[in-house]
């Protein structure tokens, strides 16, 4: 079993940055491969969609997608050797306020806790 420990959530104001962090108890260079890290998002209501993930091509970690509401705004990192993949955002608007779930793909998917990302007008 893997946990995923997030952290970075809290409130800002619109055109600030928040970075969010997500630590895995499992080791990225360990020898289960890894399929895809992200973020997804969630208000309540509405689906949780997929904000940013990085997905592996062959022996490769690749930067992959960003959902269109925060390109160039968002940036998805890991550091293989925290075993921890990172959000920051920035120039945050009041309609990216959700609820931040990270997941790895393990390849069976494991989900973080969730942190609450508020932004204020």
């Amino acid at each position: 079993q893997v946990q995923l420990v997030e952290s970075g959530g809290g409130l800002v104001q619109a055109g600030g940055s928040l970075s969010l962090s997500c630590a895995a108890s499992r080791s990225m260079i360990s020898g289960f491969s890894i399929k895809a890290m992200g973020w997804y998002r969630q208000v309540p209501g509405k689906q949780r969609e997929l904000v940013a993930s990085i997905a592996r091509y062959g022996s490769t970690m690749l930067a992959d997608s960003y959902a269109d509401s925060v390109k160039g705004r968002f940036t998805i990192s890991r550091d293989a050797a925290k075993n921890t993949v990172y959000l920051q955002m920035n120039s945050l608007k009041p309609e990216d306020t959700a609820v931040y779930y990270c997941y790895f793909d393990w390849p069976q998917r494991y989900w973080g806790q969730g942190t609450q990302v508020t932004v204020s007008s």
